[in-house]
């Protein structure tokens, strides 16, 4: 051999050593959640050598994580025609399968991608693992099926031990995964990521503070390891929901470790969008509002950007943005509209139809209510967000509209907010009726007050101001039987918590209340009764002139 071909020999050596070099500082990125950087280092891979079919598989793995299938495909179908490792190829493609429910041709790409396989090979098992686990359609079986096959043949392969530790914590099994997370740690101290994953698990077990000090432990290895300020962010972001002491703190340490996480990816627009996600968590919207028009100047071309406009600039009091941002956002039918598009869409024409004393147009009601009504078909669970828009209407005595606001939640007892959803239902569609100036109470309306606080006491039998509730409602209704038993629980109820409550001025009113109206449910029927109740009032309040005269009026 001459020397010249020595000397390209050694040059085409030394060009694949820095491409597997390039490929690897691809997939760390990748792993630090740095995917501009990731998608420079293999577009630069594939431009230098287009027959790479690993660097196109990459790559279409990361579009495909940020759900651009359109690009996602191109790189798989683009490796296809690579002659290096081109099969990985297939089990991308396979996973948009997955992603569009076409199992069958998910089998099939993958039995493709494993055909040619060595007998020692174990990435296709490790991808199709992730594969399964990473669908938009997970099936976690299949996954650590697929994984186990990698590890029956590489037991200490730690990239296969941290995949099918995400696949076990998919599929509940808390236990395997953490087996697996330690065992990928101890087969790569440098895989911090399977460090980090067990300070996920208690966080998902709500072992708040020691899952802060697990991601404290893969800080001290290494500082700039951007993911685990991202967990430690929504871990006292979780903390600060279940424990409404430490909120206005564990809040703050939230939004510091996100913006540290931050500072450690690349800015791109994929990661401004997150930090925007994480955001509209912590309910930051004045922060929000900034980030979005800051995404705005620089690309006018992802339309996900309006909905964060449309979210913050309702809550900042920009209603007119708002509507526009996500009247511009929902109409577009390729974009990806959620639940909570058509809530902030709905509470924003309400909003936009209030008057300066709080009176809300009939016809932008109904149009906003449209809208909130679309919201809960979609999720059934939005109605959690519905509370404090509710009380908003109920505080300005649009009840009528508040009571249309609740009744949405009311029903569903799988909601966090049910009982108080049912108490604000109840007494809106009460106070709609006692305030009626002309014309009979609304019975329907009445009847559906009544269910309300059947509810209540169901989901909290102590709750006794229900009985007095369903006294004034049956008042309302003029039903003398239920007006007296009502009230008749509501003051033996009352009367059981003793002395010190009965002595309250306000249980004082509420059970002369009750006595007066008891006197006058008997009044028709019995006047022995009603005489006895009335003077029952005149004990507690001797100067109640409604007991005073009805005493008068029946002797």
């Amino acid at each position: 051999m001459n020397k010249f071909k020595i000397f390209s020999l050694a040059l085409v050596a030394s060009a694949t050593v820095a491409q597997a070099q390039d490929i690897k500082e691809a997939k760390k990125a990748i792993d630090a959640e740095q995917f501009q950087k990731a998608k420079s280092l293999l577009k630069s891979i594939i431009k230098a050598k287009p027959s790479d079919g690993e660097a196109n598989f990459v790559l279409g793995n990361i579009y495909l994580n940020q759900s651009v299938v359109d690009s996602a495909k191109i790189y798989y179908l683009n490796g296809l025609e690579a002659s290096d490792r081109k099969n990985l190829n297939y089990i991308g493609l396979g996973q948009i399968d997955l992603d569009s429910k076409n199992a069958a041709s998910a089998q099939a790409n993958f039995g493709l991608a494993t055909k040619d396989m060595k007998r020692k090979d174990v990435d296709e098992y490790i991808y199709i693992g992730k594969a399964y686990s990473n669908s938009n359609n997970p099936d976690y079986n299949a996954a650590i099926t697929s994984l186990k096959r990698a590890l029956a043949i590489e037991p200490q392969n730690a990239t296969a031990l941290l995949a099918i530790g995400d696949a076990y914590y998919g599929a509940n099994n808390q236990n395997e995964a953490y087996k697996a997370y330690r065992d990928a740690f101890t087969a790569d101290p440098t895989l911090l990521r399977a460090k980090m994953q067990l300070g996920v698990l208690l966080k998902g077990a709500k072992s708040y503070d020691e899952a802060i000090k697990a991601f404290n432990e893969v800080i001290a290895l290494n500082p700039s390891y951007g993911p685990v300020y991202r967990e430690l962010a929504e871990t006292y972001y979780k903390w600060a929901r279940n424990k409404p002491s430490t909120s206005k703190t564990n809040l703050q340490n939230a939004i510091t470790n996100y913006e540290k996480y931050l500072s450690l990816t690349d800015y791109s627009l994929d990661s401004k969008m997150r930090h925007a996600d994480f955001l509209i968590l912590v309910k930051d919207y004045k922060s929000l509002e900034t980030v979005a028009n800051k995404m705005i100047a620089e690309d006018k071309v992802n339309p996900r950007i309006y909905r964060y406009l449309g979210y913050s600039a309702y809550e900042n009091g920009n209603i007119d943005v708002a509507l526009k941002s996500l009247e511009d956002y929902v109409k577009v039918p390729s974009n990806k509209v959620i639940a909570k598009d058509y809530l902030y869409l709905g509470f924003a024409k309400i909003k936009k139809g209030t008057d300066a004393a709080g009176v809300v147009e009939a016809s932008a009601f109904e149009a906003g209510l449209t809208d909130i009504k679309k919201a809960v078909a979609m999720e059934p669970l939005a109605v959690e967000d519905l509370g404090d828009f509710g009380k908003e209407l109920f505080t300005k005595k649009q009840y009528n509209q508040a009571a249309a606001i609740y009744e949405l939640s009311a029903a569903n007892a799988d909601q966090k907010n049910y009982l108080n959803d049912n108490v604000y239902y109840g007494i809106s569609l009460y106070y709609a009726n006692a305030n009626k100036a002309n014309g009979a109470a609304d019975a329907a309306a009445l009847t559906k007050a009544d269910a309300a606080f059947d509810r209540v006491l169901v989901a909290s039998p102590t709750y006794d101001e229900a009985y007095l509730y369903k006294g004034r409602i049956n008042n309302l209704l003029e039903k003398d039987d239920l007006i007296i038993k009502n009230y008749e629980e509501y003051i033996a109820k009352t009367t059981a918590k003793g002395a010190e409550e009965l002595a309250k001025p306000a249980t004082v009113k509420k059970i002369v209340e009750s006595y007066n109206s008891i006197g006058a449910a008997y009044a028709n029927t019995d006047k022995a009764k009603a005489i006895e109740y009335f003077n029952k009032s005149l004990v507690l309040d001797p100067t109640n002139d409604y007991a005073a005269k009805s005493v008068k009026a029946l002797k």
